[in-house]
Parts: C-alpha cells; structure tokens; sequence
C-alpha cells in the first residue's frame, strides 16, 4: 500500500516537472524561468526524497544536501542577476560613493 502511494506521488511530481519544464521554455518573463527553475530543483529533491523512502535507504541524504544548497545558491545568484545585472561585483562598496 505504501509503495503504491510513495510511486503515485513520484509521477505526480514527474508531471509537476514537466509544467514547470513548460514555463521554464515559453516563459513569458526571466522571473517566470527562474522561479520554474527553482521549483524544478525543490521538485527533483522531494523526488529523491521519495525514491529514498521507497528503497528504504538514507544514502541519499548528501545528495539531497547537495541539491537544497545549489538550488539555493543558483536562485540567490539569478536574482541578484536581474536586480543589480551582475552576480559578483568587483571592488566593494567604494564604488557607490
């Protein structure tokens, strides 16, 4: 029984991935593709989440680490990319003054 549900909820978040493949194509704004990238990385980590669950195993756990941090960090990156036009600046804060 519990198998059954753990692999239901795999292909509702396979599907859940392919809308989200859908908006990160067509977009219409960069925001759009960034937040369905985001979603598309949080998606694939329940996804291993769940996979880790139905073989009854914790070796999966560093990659789910893994995964929530380059998730996190690519996400921080793009904003900062549509906010300020760059990810790193060079020179500190002298160059506001």
């Amino acid at each position: 029984m519990m198998d059954g549900l753990l692999i239901a909820s795999l292909v509702t978040m396979s599907l859940a991935v392919l809308g989200c493949l859908v908006r990160l194509l067509l977009g219409p704004s960069m925001a759009d593709r960034i937040t369905a990238l985001d979603t598309i990385g949080i998606i694939i980590l329940s996804m291993i989440a769940v996979l880790s669950m139905l073989l009854e195993t914790k070796a999966f756990m560093d990659i789910i680490l893994l995964l929530g941090i380059l998730t996190f960090i690519g996400t921080t990156a793009f904003a900062r990319y549509i906010e300020r036009g760059v990810v790193i600046e060079h020179g500190g804060d002298d160059h506001h003054r």
